[in-house]
């Protein structure tokens, strides 16, 4: 299934704010299935910054639906990979066409809006223009992206937020580069310390079990 939008759909996300911009996608989400393709025609036009907001908006509540962690996480790395080595973005086909619940989503997405709302009102374009700089800034921005893409996708799904963490820090280095805030790319690097250390906790504390149970 195509999902293809009109010129005046892609004229209307293009003028709107990026908060509206989230929720006239999550609008136009088919009622019962949709894939990664999919979403990617709805959002059109607009940069591989929106749809990285978008896809780890879900993971700001906790909504269980079988894959998402896996497909969105793997959209997202590629995204920054993308990004990294300034190419084309280019999906398998496994993840592009896995089918998900739209249903869920959009219950998931509408519920997690609400806290972009909340961190996308921290956001201020052209603050900090050092951190937005090209060059190697632009590198390793980049490969923060990538870090977080990363922490997202491990295997600690079932933990709260153990995915929490990484998408607040997709969503504020994604903010920032498109808005050049310094202020925000930072706190999306100090957002991926926090998971580091929060998953070095977390195999800490699951050796430390282990070593209990067989000592």
């Amino acid at each position: 299934m195509n999902i293809d939008l009109s010129k005046n759909e892609e004229s209307e996300l293009q003028t709107e704010s990026l908060g509206e911009k989230i929720e006239t996608i999550i609008e136009k989400l088919p009622p019962t299935e949709v894939t990664l393709v999919e979403i990617m025609d709805i959002v059109g036009a607009d940069s591989l910054l929106l749809l990285t907001v978008f896809l780890s908006l879900i993971f700001l509540v906790p909504v269980s639906i079988p894959g998402v962690s896996t497909v969105f996480g793997s959209a997202i790395l590629l995204i920054g990979i993308t990004r990294l080595f300034s190419r084309k973005l280019w999906l398998p086909e496994k993840i592009g066409t896995r089918k998900l619940s739209a249903e869920k989503l959009r219950e998931g997405f509408k519920k997690a809006l609400i806290w972009f709302r909340r961190l996308e009102k921290i956001s201020r374009p052209h603050r900090l223009r050092g951190l937005t700089s090209k060059g190697l800034v632009t590198v390793f921005n980049n490969l923060s992206f990538i870090l977080a893409a990363l922490l997202l996708m491990m295997p600690f799904g079932l933990i709260p937020f153990s995915n929490t963490l990484p998408a607040v820090a997709l969503i504020f280095l994604a903010i920032g580069m498109m808005q050049q805030d310094g202020v925000s790319i930072l706190l999306g690097n100090l957002s991926n310390i926090a998971t580091i250390v929060y998953f070095g906790f977390l195999i800490a504390g699951g050796g430390w079990s282990i070593s209990q149970f067989f000592g």
